[in-house]
């Protein structure tokens, strides 16, 4: 079993966040070809920004020839085998490994337990179980895997890890997304509102305490990731592109509320998001994947993710990812718990030396740190 990688006192910026990263991901060693597996299916622009921190990654570091990849709903046996043949498969990173989010572990547990012929990385993850009968299933697959590396993303699941999973690899790293770090992406330069944003996930994950309305603070922007608002939500989920309805009623009825939504609404975003999709150099990395279509619009909900953050002078979120690009983009922000030990831990063991960033634990605390 691999130990945990020595972490550097020194981890007071982004940059040297990035630098334990890398260390940790140089593990893997060399990887000339994979599969990626578990495209985000949704609008959590967090998510978007874990898949393409990891083809960025993988592409540029490792030098790594992605294959195949797919959402687990549209994930095919036949069309993996035909494109990657036996290759190592990848998971991305997130907070997704638990019974908090049942079909995605269900996924994972499936094609781990079907490919144990194959290498299987899955990358930083922060580990959840609530029922004792879940952890038994999935620490027993996991165990059964001869050849499964499972990247932690905070000291307390790199813990829970080494006792559940015993016969993984673990090791501890901070999240991807840090890999964006001093990357050439977004520039635009906004003029900043005099607002407050407090970016609120009001999911399972939401702590009570926090709710917006309990928490008394005036003149406070209240949103989730503005993407939740975009076109293709009366879907139910996001489709892959290729799988787009093709009448045209509904080819009409989503252009239109694509104009809207994301045009006359909001033209300067609209006309930096064209600048973003046709002209950043990064486009082409997309190029090269199975079906482009699918990253480049992960690109476009990243677009999304910058711009909504950098309207605002100041930043109220209890999203771990809202934290993380606000930490990228040196942008001050108070960063709060969610329901379980997720935001705490990881705070903890990568970024409390931020300057950019308070912790803090109450809504009382928070009113003081406001002011």
């Amino acid at each position: 079993m691999l130990k945990n990688i020595s972490v550097s006192p020194e981890l007071s910026t982004p940059e040297s966040i990035k630098r334990v990263l890398h260390s940790a991901l140089g593990r893997i060693g060399k990887l000339e070809e994979c599969v990626l597996l578990d495209y985000p299916q949704h609008f959590n622009i967090g998510d978007h920004f874990i898949w393409l921190a990891t083809i960025f990654y993988l592409q540029d570091v490792l030098r790594t020839k992605i294959k195949y990849t797919a959402s687990l709903n549209y994930f095919s046996e036949q069309e993996m085998d035909q494109n990657a043949g036996k290759v190592p498969i990848i998971f991305p990173g997130g907070g997704n490994l638990g019974d908090l989010w049942p079909q995605i572990q269900d996924f994972k547990e499936y094609i781990i337990s079907k490919y144990r012929e194959r290498p299987i990385i899955i990358f930083p993850q922060c580990i959840y179980f609530e029922q004792p009968a879940n952890l038994s299933k999935a620490a027993a697959i996991f165990n059964a895997h001869p050849n499964l590396t499972l990247f932690t993303r905070d000291n307390r699941s790199y813990e829970f890890a080494l006792k559940h999973f015993y016969n993984c690899q673990i090791i501890n790293s901070p999240d991807i997304v840090f890999h964006l770090v001093n990357m050439p992406l977004f520039s635009l330069k906004l003029n900043p509102k005099q607002n407050i944003l407090y970016l609120c996930r009001q999911d399972r994950e939401l702590h009570q305490e926090f709710l917006p309305a309990a928490l008394g603070i005036p003149n406070l922007v209240i949103q989730d990731w503005v993407a939740y608002q975009w076109t293709y939500r009366d879907l139910g989920k996001l489709v892959e592109l290729r799988k787009l309805p093709v009448s045209i009623n509904e080819i009409g009825k989503l252009l239109l509320r694509e104009g809207w939504q994301r045009g006359l609404a909001n033209p300067l975003e609209w006309v930096s998001r064209q600048k973003w999709e046709r002209f950043h150099p990064y486009v082409e990395n997309f190029n090269d994947l199975y079906n482009p279509a699918m990253h480049r619009f992960s690109w476009s909900i990243m677009h999304a993710g910058f711009y909504q953050l950098l309207q605002n002078r100041l930043i109220i979120t209890n999203r771990l990812h809202g934290h993380i690009i606000c930490a990228i983009l040196g942008m001050p922000h108070i960063f709060l718990p969610n329901a379980y030990h997720k935001n705490q831990s990881f705070y903890e063991t990568w970024s409390h030396q931020l300057v950019s960033c308070k912790f803090v634990k109450s809504a009382q605390e928070l009113k003081a740190a406001v002011q």
